[in-house]
């Protein structure tokens, strides 16, 4: 078995399933945007305001590019935003098997009307249904790029998720 990677919106649930899925499977779980705000010494949030979008995309880029060297297998957690980059894509492949938890715009904004402003993509003004709607919109061909399962989460509540994962890869 390769590693499991579980990408999708913001919100969708990535880390809460990956942390499950690797305590099950007895896995390693790694969370990139975790891993890059230890590496930064502070919060994505702060990563943008100082360095801006690119220098944070291009540290995602190095942290698979580490996770690929190190080759070990893991659970993990990919930030909303990852799969973006063909050569994030590229290197996902490399690294295991990419389940793409979709959600729709309705449920993401059940989850996400709290903590926008931990969230850069998000923050600012207008209708947040509409900017997730908009950021959906442009992410959605990605993350089918990537994806090698891609799991309908409007049809499964977060304590099946891990099952239907499970069965979805034969384990």
């Amino acid at each position: 078995m390769r590693s499991l990677i579980l990408e999708g919106f913001m919100g969708c649930g990535k880390s809460y399933a990956a942390r499950n899925l690797s305590a099950e499977l007895k896995l390693p779980f790694i969370d990139t945007d975790a891993e890059i705000e230890k590496k930064a010494g502070k919060k994505i949030s702060r990563i943008f305001a100082d360095e801006g979008e690119e220098a944070f995309r291009r540290m995602e880029t190095e942290e698979l590019e580490l996770l690929l060297k190190r080759g070990e297998k893991a659970v993990i957690s990919l930030g909303g935003g990852l799969p973006c980059r063909e050569e994030n894509r590229r290197l996902l492949k490399e690294l295991g098997t990419v389940i793409y938890l979709k959600a729709s715009p309705g449920l993401l904004m059940k989850r996400l009307k709290n903590g926008v402003e931990k969230r850069p993509m998000l923050a600012g003004q207008g209708d947040l249904r509409e900017r997730i709607e908009t950021l959906l919109a442009e992410r959605e061909e990605q993350y089918l790029a990537a994806a090698d399962i891609t799991i309908e989460l409007d049809t499964v509540n977060d304590r099946q998720i891990v099952s239907v994962i499970r069965k979805e890869l034969g384990l």
